[in-house]
C-alpha cells in the first residue's frame, strides 16, 4: 500500500489501466512527452509507447476522435486540461458520446473516459475557474464523478475506464500536490455510486463533493466546538447519485445544507435539495445551499478567495440554519 499524493494516485491508476486493458489509449494536449501540465501522466509515454500521444490544441478533435475510437473497440482516456475547455467540445460530449448507446439501439457503446480538472486556483481567472458539473449532470447518458482523496482519485478512475459508457472524471488541481496517503492499488474494480459518511452528527447534514469536502470537514469541527454536531456526507459520484443516503441522513438530523464550489444558481445543490423535498422529509428548517455567488471569477487571488466558500463562511451559514435564522 504505497503512500501517494492525489496526482500520483491518478498516475498509478493510469499505469494499472494501461497494463490490464490493452485497448486503452491515453491522449490529449501535452500528456505524452511533457507528462501533462500537472505532471499526472509522467512516465506513460516511455512505458507504453504510441498508446500515449500528444494532440493539437483542439478539444473538439480530441473528443470527436475519442468517440469514434470508443465505438470501434478502443477505451480512450482523454485529458481536457481545464473543464472550461470542454465547452469547445460540447457537441462531441453531449450530442455524440452520450447518445451512442441510445441511437444505435444498444448495438454500439462508447467506453470513453474524460479526465479534466476544475475549480479556482490563485490567478486562474474567469476562463480557467468554472465548476461545470451541473451542466454535465443534466445530460442523460453521461456518468460524472469528483474524487477528493488519493484513494478515490485512484478507484474512481479505474471504475470509469472499466465502464461501457462515457464517464467524466472531474479532478481538482488544488489537490494534485496535497499530502500523501496510503492507497490500495491492487483492489477490485469498485461499483459506481455510493456516498461516504466522513463525519457523524445529529444536528445537521452537510452534503458535499470534490475539493470542498475538506473545507466542510473543517467547518464541522468548528461547529462541534460550539455544540453543533454536523454529519458530513461526501458524494464522490454525482451520477449515479446516492439519493437514499442523503435522504436517510436528513431524516435523522432534520436539517440540510449542500455545499459546492460552483455558483449557487443552477448548481447541483438545488437538485439535492429537490430530491430531499420530493421524498417528503420533514425538516426543522428550510434547507440551504452554500456556493459561489453568481459572478465571474476575478483574476486577483484575494478577490477570488472571497467568493469561494471557506470553512468560516460554511460555519457561519450552518450556525444560522441550526439557530433558526440567527448566527450564534
Amino acid at each position: 500500500m504505497p503512500d501517494l499524493s492525489y496526482g500520483e494516485a491518478v498516475n498509478a491508476a493510469l499505469h494499472r489501466l494501461m497494463e490490464e486493458l490493452p485497448e486503452t489509449l491515453v491522449y490529449g494536449e501535452d500528456v505524452a512527452l511533457p507528462g501533462g501540465v500537472f505532471g499526472v501522466t509522467r512516465g506513460l509515454r516511455k512505458r507504453y509507447g504510441d498508446r500515449v500521444f500528444d494532440t493539437p490544441i483542439s478539444e473538439s478533435a480530441i473528443l470527436g476522435s475519442a468517440v469514434g475510437a470508443a465505438m470501434f473497440g478502443c477505451r480512450p482516456i482523454v485529458e481536457i486540461m481545464w473543464a472550461d475547455f470542454s465547452l469547445v467540445a460540447l457537441d462531441q460530449i453531449v450530442n455524440q458520446a452520450a447518445n451512442v448507446r441510445y441511437v444505435s439501439g444498444g448495438r454500439l457503446r462508447a467506453p470513453l473516459t474524460i479526465r479534466t480538472q476544475q475549480g479556482n486556483a490563485p490567478g486562474a481567472c474567469a476562463q480557467h475557474s468554472q465548476c461545470l458539473e451541473a451542466l454535465f449532470l443534466h445530460v442523460p447518458g453521461l456518468r460524472v464523478c469528483m474524487p477528493s482523496t488519493p484513494q478515490d482519485a485512484y478507484d474512481l478512475l479505474v471504475t470509469a475506464v472499466h465502464a461501457d459508457d462515457p464517464v467524466l472524471v472531474v479532478e481538482n488541481r488544488t489537490l494534485y500536490f496535497g499530502p500523501k496517503e496510503p492507497v490500495t492499488t491492487d483492489g477490485p474494480v469498485r461499483p459506481m455510486g455510493g456516498a461516504r459518511t466522513r463525519r457523524t452528527g445529529s444536528d445537521v447534514t452537510l452534503v458535499t463533493w470534490g475539493a470542498m469536502t475538506y473545507r466542510v470537514l473543517a467547518a464541522a469541527e468548528a461547529l462541534a466546538r460550539d455544540g453543533v454536531e454536523a454529519e458530513v456526507l461526501e458524494t464522490p459520484w454525482l451520477n449515479p447519485f446516492d439519493t437514499e443516503a442523503v435522504i436517510e441522513s436528513a431524516r435523522r438530523t432534520r436539517r440540510l445544507a449542500v455545499v459546492h464550489e460552483a455558483n449557487v444558481t443552477g448548481g447541483f445543490g438545488a437538485e439535492v435539495v429537490a430530491r430531499v423535498a420530493g421524498a417528503g422529509v420533514a425538516l426543522a428548517a428550510p434547507p440551504i445551499r452554500i456556493g459561489a455567488p453568481d459572478v465571474r471569477m476575478p483574476a486577483a487571488p484575494v478577490l477570488a478567495q472571497a467568493l469561494v466558500p471557506d470553512a468560516a463562511r460554511i460555519t457561519l451559514e450552518v450556525k444560522r440554519l441550526t439557530a433558526g435564522g440567527e448566527a450564534r
